[in-house]
């Protein structure tokens, strides 16, 4: 029990130092993006601050694996150069004892990432749909600065001010730009004042209003006239709310096991892939990780970091084309486990193959 103890908490270690180095490279550019829109009242700093969250848990299960996968190659180069493995050998240590430990361990993560790509992967991607839209409802119109353009609802919703002397001052030269949901191009309504004061919501926890002045309002889904009032009070939050829209990242694994839809079968097949790609990857990573004695412990670091880049490159690329339908339900996106399954095969049993060949 000394080697499989000794291999799985060398790899633990390192793939929980890479982990929380990517997590917080991660986080950090998810922080710079939602505290800027929180900064700029676009929204709440609360839900800026759980959205961040939100985008890490979805994040993980791609953060798992290629930190797993540099741990093994990290951890086999050291062992490789410091002569340990020559060592293990020596003492009739088998190849197959030291791939059953780290088998172990990743059999390990990959439930943990299968978890989170069936389970809490959709569901944080619910909430984070739900999260925007109400955060968009409860724009900080107070907190608008003159001079930008403040976009909201993927650009259903437009806000400019030409001037504002304060965060509570009322606006001047106002402009805003509403679509409906179920409109094309020809559905803009524009909206253009003198000024522009916030009223309170009319009832506890509604929307704000905002009272226009010397208003002038276009409907580009009519005839295109301009309709002019001396005063106006609007909602721009109008036709923002209802149910969100269906997407496949959201709905429950329960869900796309019953739905034929090329969208459903690509994240389905995707989600169940992701263990699988835990376990090859970890598995590569023994053989890239093989450097001569005394040879630098980070030979093979730039190949493993290729390595995945690349294959991360096929299998994304694979479940866009089952997606849009270019690929059939079968093979699906399976062909990429299966591509990399032969890859490890050959990783591993090649080399020793053509020594017997070569010896024979």
């Amino acid at each position: 029990m000394i080697l499989p103890r000794y291999l799985t908490g060398q790899i633990g270690r390192a793939t929980l130092a890479i982990l929380g180095i990517l997590a917080a490279l991660f986080a950090s550019y998810g922080a710079d993006r939602f505290f800027g829109d929180a900064a700029q009242g676009l929204l709440p700093l609360a839900i800026a601050a759980r959205m961040i969250g939100l985008q890490l848990v979805i994040a993980l299960e791609v953060l798992i694996p290629i930190s797993l996968f540099l741990a093994v190659v990290l951890t086999f180069g050291r062992l490789n150069s410091d002569s340990e493995v020559v060592a293990m050998y020596a003492l009739r240590v088998t190849p197959w004892r030291v791939r059953a430990s780290v088998l172990a361990l990743a059999g390990a993560f990959a439930v943990l990432v299968a978890a989170l790509s069936l389970v809490a992967r959709p569901l944080a991607y619910a909430q984070m749909h739900a999260i925007s839209r109400h955060a968009e409802g409860a724009l900080n119109v107070d907190a608008i600065q003159a001079g930008s353009f403040y976009e909201a609802r993927h650009g259903r919703l437009v806000i400019y001010l030409a001037q504002r002397n304060g965060p509570d001052a009322p606006a001047h030269d106002v402009f805003i730009r509403r679509r409906t949901p179920e409109a094309g191009a020809g559905q803009d309504q524009i909206i253009h004042a003198a000024a522009a004061y916030r009223l309170p919501p009319e009832h506890p926890g509604g929307d704000p209003r905002i009272l226009l002045r010397d208003a002038h309002v276009i409907d580009l889904g009519g005839s295109g006239d301009m309709v002019s009032a001396g005063s106006l009070i609007v909602d721009p939050y109008r036709h923002l709310h209802g149910p969100p829209p269906y997407s496949p990242v959201a709905a429950s694994t329960w869900h796309l096991l019953h739905s034929a839809a090329p969208a459903d079968v690509a994240e389905r097949q995707w989600r169940f892939s992701t263990g699988l790609s835990t376990l090859l990857l970890a598995l590569l990573g023994i053989p890239l990780g093989q450097v001569q004695p005394r040879q630098g412990k980070q030979e093979k670091f730039g190949v493993a970091v290729l390595v995945y880049a690349g294959y991360y490159l096929v299998s994304t690329s694979a479940r866009t084309w089952v997606e849009h339908g270019v690929v059939p339900a079968f093979p699906g996106l399976w062909w990429a486990p299966a591509l990399l399954a032969l890859t490890v095969l050959g990783a591993s049993f090649g080399p020793e193959l053509w020594r017997r060949r070569r010896w024979a």
